[in-house]
């Protein structure tokens, strides 16, 4: 373990962050995409709904 830095002398850490960066990106707008398309966690159309019915 003491020796696990050298891992950055294989990988450019920038490379590494933004790759990271975009791929937590497309997980949470792949995420927002299912739950939005599941009428159980739609939260826009339960406040529509609840907007239209006051």
């Amino acid at each position: 373990m003491a020796k696990f830095y050298k891992v950055w002398m294989i990988f450019d850490p920038r490379r590494v962050l933004v790759a990271q960066g975009v791929f937590l990106f497309l997980l949470a707008v792949m995420i927002h995409l299912f739950v939005l398309s599941n009428p159980y966690f739609n939260w826009l159309n339960v406040a529509a709904e609840k907007a239209a019915g006051a």
